[in-house]
């Protein structure tokens, strides 16, 4: 077996955790996240530990059940501590602005882009050139930083573009003549 799936998740204060047939539902400060499980996996609670394991022994199963723990154990980081991801604008005249649930970029085109962030997603510009995005859902949060950054992405000449925060782009040698 997996030895993600081996391992324990552990439930912090301040997490509900309820479970209804296939069906856990995780209930924290920042929010509440369900998961239905496989059918393959079954899910153990020792107090505030819980254990993930397989039906049966079949590569499936056992795969299936390394899944459903990451899934869990990032849920209950969602609701306890929430996820955000950093995206930074590179060129010049490049812009951000967020008015509510609207973000407005200015990325060189003959129009400004408009994105209107889903429920449960929180866009923020701390200042004209950066976007922090925030949320419960790891999930939702990556894509909603993927379809940004989608919008105009880093071309490998100069680099312009929508990039994330860690990102390094490597930039590639000019036509010689």
């Amino acid at each position: 077996m997996s030895r993600i799936a081996k391992a324990p998740v552990e439930l912090p204060k301040g997490v509900e955790f309820r479970q209804e047939g296939n069906v856990v539902t995780l209930k924290g400060d920042k929010g509440e996240l369900s998961l239905e499980l496989n059918s393959e996996v079954e899910l153990t609670r020792d107090e505030n530990l819980l254990q993930l394991a397989p039906r049966s022994g079949s590569r499936f199963a056992v795969a299936i059940t390394g899944t459903m723990r990451s899934l869990l154990a990032n849920m209950i980081e969602g609701v306890s501590n929430g996820y955000e991801r950093k995206l930074e604008l590179v060129g010049v005249g490049y812009r951000a602005q967020v008015q509510g649930k609207m973000l407005s970029l200015t990325l060189g085109f003959s129009h400004p882009v408009s994105y209107s962030a889903p429920d449960g997603i929180s866009i923020e510009a701390p200042s004209q050139t950066e976007l922090v995005i925030r949320g419960i859902d790891k999930q939702q949060v990556g894509q909603v930083a993927a379809e940004i950054r989608s919008f105009r992405p880093p071309e490998p000449y100069k680099g312009k573009g929508v990039r994330y925060a860690n990102e390094h782009v490597v930039l590639k040698e000019a036509k010689k003549k």
